[in-house]
């Protein structure tokens, strides 16, 4: 567990982070997406962290509210399919439960995050067991605990509840059109949301270590 300051610079690496962390297993995740989905998970996602990325570089926003805001807005305009939705609400939702603060604690942030989820659970008509995204995203919001700050148990738990995605029966999205066929393959959703917590964890462990490198 670390304690770190949440400002506008931490959440705009932690961006940086999931944008790096995406383009290294897009590959990975297009992959996935063949087997159960439409074979653009990973392009898809590249091509919007990307451009978020970029619009934060340009503008700087000063809060970490209008950090969350700013990436979801440019996912949603930049990517199709229903993982621009998806993510640029729990991050648009997230960022406005942040609100005009220039900081924030830990424990603000997982509450926002966990709006933010629930967001992606009613724009998507899923919950927990269906196969999707939120099978990572529930559990790593819990994982954070009341203080909010076990980084490193959100990661695990992002990864974990990826990986029980393999058993499961789709049961929305593009994987639940195909049945039971959809059983023994990871969901590309749950395995990038597994990304984003552990860009999260790592952002975290870095600041706490005292390496104050810019955001890229």
């Amino acid at each position: 567990m670390v304690t770190v300051a949440l400002d506008a610079d931490f959440f705009h690496r932690w961006m940086s982070a999931v944008s790096a962390a995406v383009d290294r297993e897009a590959q990975r995740l297009t992959e996935l997406d063949s087997a159960i989905g439409d074979a653009d998970h990973g392009s898809n996602l590249r091509r919007g962290f990307a451009a978020a990325v970029a619009s934060l570089d340009e503008e700087r926003p000063d809060t970490p509210g209008a950090v969350l805001a700013l990436a979801g807005r440019r996912l949603i305009s930049t990517v199709g399919g229903a993982s621009g939705p998806l993510y640029g609400t729990l991050l648009r939702r997230a960022g406005k439960a942040l609100g005009d603060a220039g900081t924030v604690d830990a424990a603000r942030l997982r509450e926002a995050l966990r709006t933010g989820v629930d967001a992606v659970a009613q724009l998507g008509s899923a919950a927990p067991g269906d196969k999707t995204m939120l099978d990572a995203l529930y559990p790593a919001v819990e994982a954070l605990g009341e203080s909010g700050e076990d980084f490193e148990a959100a990661r695990g738990a992002a990864e974990e509840g990826a990986s029980a995605t393999v058993p499961m029966l789709a049961r929305r999205g593009r994987a639940s059109y195909l049945g039971e066929r959809s059983i023994g393959h990871q969901d590309p959703g749950a395995t990038s949301s597994a990304l984003l917590f552990a860009a999260l964890a790592d952002t975290a462990g870095a600041v706490a270590s005292g390496d104050d490198g810019e955001a890229a």
